[in-house]
């Protein structure tokens, strides 16, 4: 249990740093994540590409052609931004736009062999430094690491949406 009190004469909150309490551990989450962020973006800034495209072209790199509208959320981007992100890599020749045969109001956006020569391997550079992130990190502590952060992001989407959690992981 956390100790959290209002310390006399001051005008702030203590924790108790051995403290397994939820507020500590996202503090610590959000610790972890800024700084390894901050190392695994530094290595992309030398590549020429810049975050977002690095996501779209990642994105379609492993799951292959996408409509735009698919793509935007996998990539935490708004419809506008998306939109003004895959003219960019068209015009750049990294990737391509059709109409979808099944619905023309569709775009399907595809990775070009100029964009999948330049995604690969910066791909493989970046999951290489994602590996160096996580060394200190055992396989066991690994799955543990990823079942709880699983279980943690379901139950955030059930907070935002009124579904039970439970639902979610039998899906």
């Amino acid at each position: 249990m956390l100790d959290i009190g209002y310390t006399k004469g001051q005008n702030s909150f203590i924790m108790d740093k051995k403290s397994r309490d939820p507020v500590h551990c996202w503090l610590i989450l959000l610790k972890a994540f800024r700084a390894a962020s901050k190392y695994l973006y530094a290595g992309l800034d030398e590549t020429g590409i810049d975050d977002t495209d690095f996501r779209i072209l990642e994105v379609l790199l492993s799951k292959g052609p996408l409509p735009v509208n698919t793509i935007g959320p996998k990539v935490y981007l708004t419809p506008g931004s998306i939109s003004t992100a895959v003219d960019r890599l068209v015009e750049r020749g990294l990737v391509s736009r059709v109409e979808s045969p099944e619905d023309r109001r569709v775009r399907v956006v595809s990775v070009t062999q100029k964009g999948k020569r330049l995604i690969a391997p910066i791909f493989r550079k970046h999951a290489a430094e994602i590996r160096k992130v996580f060394a200190d990190a055992s396989p066991k502590e690994l799955r543990a690491l990823e079942t709880t952060l699983k279980k943690i992001g379901k139950r955030a989407e059930s907070l935002g949406t009124g579904v039970n959690p439970k639902c979610l992981s039998q899906r």
